[in-house]
């Protein structure tokens, strides 16, 4: 996908709701919760991510005995992918700031961005998401330097570094629609820069809301799925959460009566009710989990661990012929 055209020329639709820098756990992480919710996305990897220099990486909660790096990271980019978003492999030289055409069919009204990768052609994007760890000089030019970037002392020479308190808790920055997720003192570990690549997300989601109409309190969401059984029956109707809607957002800075209100509310309402799932939907997601799993598992440590037997008598027909696929 290319944005074509002189780089000085303003651009028209964007080609990204969202650009993610960096495809480690943050990048990934933050890749998976964006693509959840909707927001096409593009990871930029070139498979930099400091995670590749772990020789294993063994406090991930999930992985009992530690995961090779290998393996993590596949199951990352594979998560990214299923859950919507794409990779591409190449690293970002640049991002700067465009502006839209102002052409009628533009729906990208004012700032937007233009990420440059090394090898492929640059793309558009409305929203840039930093998570790498490497020297942040892409972001060069986007704001104040002396700002962004912080000098240190080392020996005879001088040098800079991305200022890892430039964008707040929240990821959000001076540069209208550019978000940190990393470097930041939270992504030391694997498992913090996940969370924390998750938690800006959530912000860039809540932001893109707003730009759209919604207000704070209607954008904030929780991204999870429940069973159909735990529903109430009075919650089986419509109207009733038209009820709660209305009640809960009475103080909302915008009137009730407009399209407005109208519309954020139907579309909050659609999604909590998509949000429950039904028992044979529930099992059919749990199944789909346990063939994605053995796409990536060894059959040798697998047969080691339980025996061929035991192993086939657990798993569902589709998990089987994943397995077997592995195993050639």
């Amino acid at each position: 996908m290319s944005a074509g055209g002189d780089r000085d020329e303003p651009v028209g639709a964007v080609d990204y709701d969202a650009v993610v820098v960096g495809g480690g756990p943050a990048g990934c992480s933050a890749a998976v919760f964006l693509a959840r919710e909707a927001v096409e996305v593009a990871v930029f990897d070139r498979g930099r991510s400091s995670i590749a220099r772990c020789a294993h990486l063994g406090n991930y909660l999930g992985f009992p005995a530690g995961i090779d790096v290998e393996t993590f990271y596949d199951l990352m980019r594979d998560h990214v992918e299923r859950a919507g978003g794409a990779i591409i492999d190449d690293l970002v030289e640049s991002v700067e700031l465009v502006e839209s055409s102002g052409r009628p069919d533009d729906d990208a009204e004012g700032t937007r961005f233009r990420v440059t990768p090394q090898e492929g052609e640059p793309v558009t994007t409305r929203r840039v998401l930093a998570a790498t760890r490497y020297d942040g000089e892409y972001l060069r030019g986007l704001d104040d330097d002396a700002a962004m970037f912080e000098t240190h002392g080392h020996g005879d020479e001088t040098r800079e570094h991305f200022d890892r308190e430039y964008a707040d808790p929240d990821g959000t920055t001076p540069v209208d629609g550019l978000y940190v997720a990393s470097p930041s003192d939270a992504d030391r570990q694997a498992i913090t820069a996940a969370g924390r690549g998750a938690r800006v997300a959530r912000k860039v989601v809540t932001d893109a809301r707003i730009a759209d109409g919604w207000w704070p309190a209607a954008a904030e969401d929780v991204d999870w799925v429940r069973r159909e059984a735990e529903r109430d029956a009075e919650w089986t109707d419509r109207e009733r959460w038209v009820e709660w809607f209305d009640e809960r957002h009475a103080d909302a800075p915008v009137d009730p009566d407009t399209e407005r209100f109208a519309r954020v509310r139907e579309a909050a309402i659609d999604e909590a009710l998509s949000a429950y799932v039904a028992a044979d939907e529930a099992e059919a997601r749990a199944a789909e989990g346990r063939r994605a799993l053995a796409g990536h598992l060894d059959p040798d440590a697998v047969v080691d661990a339980h025996g061929t037997e035991t192993l086939l008598d657990a798993m569902d027909d589709d998990a089987v012929t994943a397995y077997v696929e592995r195993a050639r």
